[in-house]
């Protein structure tokens, strides 16, 4: 859920920010683009909608990863796309949080997908992955190829099992079966190493999910380091970063981990931080197709080196000298190792003996003063003989090439940041919305969609509401109840007002809420001022989204399938709550957290509607 807020973005910056992503030979010139298949469920930064909530239900037109994934085509046509799923809708599960029950149903439900994309969007799904890292079958691993072919998908390939290097290489080698229908193996985060067995495979290794480091220039130097070294320590061919752009709400996990920063809609600011450019040093000058020369990358001094070519007499060689400081990823652990400044002699031999010139693009990282140099194109290096040599510094990039193609662009600076504002308003009045959610709210439990209210005699025809009925078969520990989060995370004093309609008669029930700390992975354990109200009548003023932290209770006489108005005003240490104009109840005391988002929800996995959203 981490494009969540990029889709808001105005023009001409929304596509400005696309184009430094995905045009070639303009910035980060990306060569695959890996989409979560949404299954209802938190999947780190958030929720995204299904294309199946429930078993009769299909609708291609959720949420906004098809969107991502033509803006993409669009600006390159040979991008190869990879779909995954984090979670899955319940009833796929039957009630058991667990897909490989009914593998015949998770084959269709994830086929329908693939056919979906190309039939709604011409979209050809190049990958496929089985569970994010979670457990694998491999009797749906080799049914979901079955049903692939049965459907005339030969060409979509399976990647597994998207967690580590085992066991999946382990069982590949003792079941020739499922060796035959995985193309690819996948590990997460494999710190560039790789195990025995998965070379035993003899199949094609990927790191296909990395990085997830802040993006400022220590996240760059990990970026540079991994990108040779997964090739040159672990021979990974494919390095693929969570996530793309950090287009969420910086306050959720791992904000700001993205390879640029695109987190206001509400102003049109965003950063083409450094592992953009640090991208470009290899996706500028390579392409899918393209080999690695298996030649050892080490550098004496430290750093690493790595040399492609396209098979028809180019070369290109990306070098790194990341110093361990300066390249620590989040996550696994780096052991310790020194760069030196160092003189490095390349000999070339075979076909490129006959190399006389190399275009040369150098990266920088400053870590003393801050005045990094990106991506700039020097003069081009001589090749004498076959041979040529480099003063190489520490903490530096350098593409040496024999394409002339290389580009680094530029847009005019966006607007200035500016937080999101203090008054904002929803009607949720949009007859063809060009999403099915509405602007800035993140859902973190549970999907909110614009709807369409055809027996309403008029004031709520157009509303927001909670769809998911069914606890999903989840990634992480989803909250019980549903919630969507909107705003300023630093707001400490605040008005929420909104109009809601409870559909589940006896126990069903709503909330807005103010001060809401946290989301994402941590949902479960968000703490607030919610106010509550219930089809039996009565109200609760909670400190957490569980409810259990009771401030304040009562009767309040709302019933369901009705509409009501509820008003939250939470100021310094006191809040009061208003029904429909009328003060319900007042000065309770509010202490912890001392700030934090707006947000409303249900107290379960329950249809209800929202309207004329407020916040001041």
């Amino acid at each position: 859920a981490t494009s969540r807020l990029l889709v808001n973005y105005q023009e001409p910056y929304r596509s400005e920010i696309l184009d430094y992503l995905f045009k070639p030979n303009f910035g980060a010139s990306l060569h695959i683009l890996k989409v979560e298949i949404g299954g209802d469920a938190q999947s780190t930064d958030g929720t995204e909608p299904s294309h199946m909530h429930y078993e009769n239900d299909e609708n291609y037109f959720r949420g906004y990863e098809w969107w991502l994934m033509k803006e993409a085509k669009k600006r390159n046509p040979k991008i190869k796309l990879i779909g995954l799923p984090w979670a899955f809708p319940g009833w796929i599960g039957k009630g058991e949080n667990w897909p490989y029950d009914y593998p015949d149903i998770t084959a269709y439900y994830i086929i329908s997908w693939i056919l979906g994309a190309k039939q709604y969007h011409d979209l050809d799904i190049d990958y496929i992955g089985i569970w994010n890292e979670r457990a694998f079958s491999s009797k749906y691993i080799k049914l979901l190829r079955y049903t692939l072919d049965k459907h005339g998908l030969e060409q979509v390939r399976i990647i597994a099992s998207d967690r580590l290097w085992e066991p999946i290489s382990f069982v590949m080698l003792i079941d020739s079966e499922l060796h035959g229908v995985v193309d690819v193996i996948g590990a997460h985060y494999p710190g560039t190493k790789t195990v025995q067995n998965a070379i035993l495979t003899g199949k094609k290794l990927w790191s296909s999910e990395d990085y997830s480091t802040f993006n400022n220039d220590v996240g760059a130097g990990c970026w540079a380091r991994i990108l040779n070294q997964n090739y040159v320590n672990g021979n990974m061919t494919s390095t693929i970063a969570w996530n793309l752009v950090a287009s969420y709400y910086e306050e959720l996990p791992f904000g700001r981990c993205g390879l640029m920063t695109a987190q206001e809609p509400w102003s049109g600011h965003y950063k083409v931080e450094s592992p953009i450019w640090i991208t470009a040093h290899t996706t500028q000058f390579t392409q899918p197709g393209w080999s690695y020369l298996q030649v050892d990358g080490h550098l004496e001094g430290g750093g690493s080196f790595v040399a492609l070519t396209d098979g028809l007499g180019n070369l290109t060689i990306i070098i790194e000298t990341m110093s361990h400081n300066h390249s620590k990823c989040i996550r696994p652990p780096l052991p310790n190792f020194n760069v030196i400044p160092q003189r490095a002699t390349f000999y070339l031999r075979g076909s490129f003996y006959m190399v006389e010139t190399l275009q040369v693009w150098h990266s920088r990282l400053d870590f003393e003063f801050g005045n990094s140099s990106l991506f700039k194109q020097l003069h081009p290096l001589q090749v004498w003989k076959g041979r040529f040599s480099l003063d190489l510094n520490v903490d530096e990039v350098y593409t040496l090439t024999t394409l002339k193609t290389g580009w680094k662009c530029g847009y005019p600076e966006p607007p200035p940041p500016r937080p999101f504002p203090s008054i904002y308003n929803d009607d949720f009045n949009i007859r063809n919305p060009p999403f099915s959610e509405a602007p800035n709210f993140a859902d973190q439990t549970g999907v909110f969609e614009y709807f369409v209210n055809a027996s309403d005699p008029g004031d709520h025809v157009f509303t927001l509401r909670q769809v998911v009925v069914q606890r999903p078969i989840t990634w992480v520990s989803d909250a019980d109840q549903t919630i969507s989060v909107i705003g300023n995370f630093k707001w400490v004093n605040m008005t929420v007002t909104c109009d809601i309609y409870i559909e589940k008669p006896g126990d069903g029930g709503v909330f807005i809420a103010g001060r809401v700390d946290n989301g994402g992975i941590y949902v479960r354990h968000s703490k607030g001022v919610f106010f509550w109200v219930f089809a039996d009548g009565t109200y609760r003023v909670t400190g957490d989204l569980a409810g259990k932290e009771i401030l304040m209770k009562g009767l309040a006489g709302v019933r369901d399938n009705a509409w009501h108005t509820l008003t939250l005003n939470i100021q310094g240490n006191s809040a009061s709550g208003l029904l429909n104009g009328y003060p319900l109840w007042e000065n309770v005391t509010v202490s912890n957290p001392g700030n934090g988002w707006a947000a409303l929800g249900t107290r379960s996995f329950e249809f209800a509607q929202f309207d004329n959203f407020h916040v001041e």
